[in-house]
């Protein structure tokens, strides 16, 4: 053999590939739950990067813009349910807050029944920005959802509520090891 002969190299790998033990299959009780589950975050990932993307062109994270929606969509929000909708820390939504607001797209006021609580509320800058460019955005997430029809889309949005719905009511159980 000459030394341009791919024979020894294939020769290696095959050498390594024999040395590894053999995949463990999986128990077949478990099989189409754990392919959902891999189904499932492969779709959430690909959607979210799409949305991301449309977001990012406003200078924007994800956790920024849901802020900005909720509030335009539900007005003056106190910061612990803002927290609480949007999934973040109570630093994170102070970080995020703050972040907003030094755009000049947010504010925070005072609760009138309880001084420890604020509001946050959007600024006119920030209810202007979120009309121009909420559209836009609306029709990027349903570019992203395309791969289904509509009857397939509202389908899905009952089953993953319910599975959320479930998943959310377990208790947090001691490990089953």
């Amino acid at each position: 053999m000459n030394a341009r002969s791919p024979a020894p190299k294939r020769a290696a790998a095959k050498s390594k590939r024999a040395a590894a033990p053999a995949p463990t299959p999986v128990d077949p009780r478990y099989a189409d739950d754990l392919k959902l589950w891999v189904v499932l975050a492969r779709a959430h990932a690909a959607v979210e990067a799409e949305v991301e993307r449309d977001i990012a062109r406003h200078g924007m994270s994800i956790a920024e813009f849901g802020i900005l929606e909720l509030l335009y969509h539900k007005g003056p929000q106190l910061l612990g349910d803002i927290q609480r909708r949007i999934l973040v820390s109570s630093g994170g939504i102070t970080f995020l807050v703050d972040r907003l607001e030094g755009k000049k797209l947010v504010a925070r006021e005072a609760c009138p029944s309880d001084r420890r609580a604020r509001f946050a509320v959007l600024t006119p800058a920030g209810r202007a920005l979120m009309k121009r460019i909420f559209p836009k955005h609306a029709a990027a997430v349903s570019r992203a959802l395309a791969g289904l029809t509509r009857d397939e889309r509202q389908a899905a949005t009952r089953l993953l509520k319910s599975l959320g719905l479930a998943a959310a009511s377990l208790e947090s159980a001691p490990g089953t090891d």
